[in-house]
């Protein structure tokens, strides 16, 4: 997937995840793509890794999601402590 691809799905994933989870997510555009695509890219691998789904199956963009919602929540604590 070429590097623009990449950055749209780290967009569209990121947006949800900030819909998602309730709360107030002052961050702009870029740190929401960064969470979109870091999100993306650990449930990619642990999703993989554990055999919960294969490449490509739509698990893996709901996975993503949920992994985006958990670094939000990280990102949230880390960011008031």
């Amino acid at each position: 997937m070429s590097i623009i691809g990449i950055i749209l799905i780290g967009l569209v994933v990121g947006l949800i995840a900030r819909f998602l989870k309730p709360g107030n997510d002052s961050m702009g555009w870029i740190m929401t793509i960064l969470i979109g695509i870091g999100g993306a890219i650990a449930a990619t691998y642990g999703g993989q890794a554990l055999g919960i789904y294969q490449p490509g199956q739509a698990a893996g963009f709901i996975g993503a999601v949920i992994g985006a919602v958990v670094l939000l929540i990280v990102y949230g604590a880390v960011k008031k402590g």
